[in-house]
């Protein structure tokens, strides 16, 4: 796969995932762990019509360590998120899981010994700084609950740990990795529920909304984010996928009538521009190779 076409596709999957702040904002009185169970459940099913039901097995073993080690972050990453968004401010949300870049190119670094290039260091920074302004100043990074906080820097880290793990493990087909952490999630979410005296049996909307987003918008954005990373370093990876960032509060004005700042529309522009250098800058890197 090429470059270009890698980057296209983990963007792409930004905009598919960009959708679920508008949706999980549907759910009144489903828990995070509940909806963390309902919406992994969802995902599993397909995952595994998608690899076929006789190639589960011997997929599954291909990914080896790899495998259990990006399905593991990935339950970081999903029941971070959820727990972040229930707990303080979207925008406080959104800001601390721009550290997956941060975390993601630590990791590479250290565990696939990529190098992050000048370039892609400057675009993680401008990229932070839009987002900075997107959200009214740094200040707001303590502006919500400390578990909402913790949480949204544990699902950007749990996030990179995926996108470092299928480089790191060679993973061709990350679909089986995917699943994993679909499987992983759905047993931790309702052993978390368990555990936090909360129950699963929602009412049937809600629980149809978290599978449905399971089936569609989770697994769809997955799949894409998985199929170009395999042509795009970790550091970059991440760096695309913040397109989810700039769209979310977009949906959020359009859907919900949330206000649209003057705060959003210009950190949301250095953003942007931050993702188009970074796909620049790693486009040429791919033609000089």
């Amino acid at each position: 796969m090429r470059y270009l076409t890698g980057a296209g596709l983990i963007m792409l999957a930004g905009v598919v995932w960009s959708i679920q702040g508008v949706l999980i904002r549907q759910l009144d009185e489903a828990g995070s762990w509940a909806v963390l169970f309902w919406r992994s459940s969802g995902m599993v099913p397909v995952l595994m019509l998608w690899i076929g039901p006789g190639n589960v097995l011997p997929a599954l073993r291909q990914v080896g360590w790899a495998g259990v080690v990006g399905g593991l972050g990935l339950v970081l990453a999903f029941g971070g998120a959820i727990v972040a968004l229930q707990s303080t401010t979207v925008a406080n949300a959104m800001l601390l899981f721009s550290a997956s870049p941060f975390f993601a190119a630590v990791f590479g670094r250290v565990l696939l010994k990529e190098p992050v290039s000048l370039p892609t260091w400057g675009a993680i920074l401008l990229a932070l700084v839009g987002i900075l302004v997107m959200v009214g100043g740094i200040g707001q990074i303590g502006g919500g609950q400390v578990l909402g906080t913790v949480a949204a820097l544990i699902s950007a880290a749990g996030f990179a740990a995926f996108t470092v793990a299928i480089r790191w493990g060679h993973v061709t087909d990350s679909l089986p990795v995917v699943l994993l952490g679909g499987i992983f999630s759905a047993v931790a979410g309702a052993v978390a529920a368990l555990i936090a005296g909360q129950v699963l049996v929602v009412p049937p909307f809600e629980a149809g909304l978290a599978f449905g987003m399971g089936v569609v918008t989770l697994t769809g954005g997955m799949y894409l984010y998985t199929k170009g990373s395999q042509a795009v370093p970790a550091a970059q990876a991440t760096l695309l996928s913040l397109i989810e960032v700039l769209l979310a509060p977009i949906w959020a004005w359009i859907f919900l009538s949330e206000t649209l700042s003057a705060n959003t529309a210009l950190g949301g522009a250095v953003l942007l521009a931050a993702v188009g250098l970074n796909a620049g800058f790693g486009l040429r890197g791919a033609q000089q190779n």
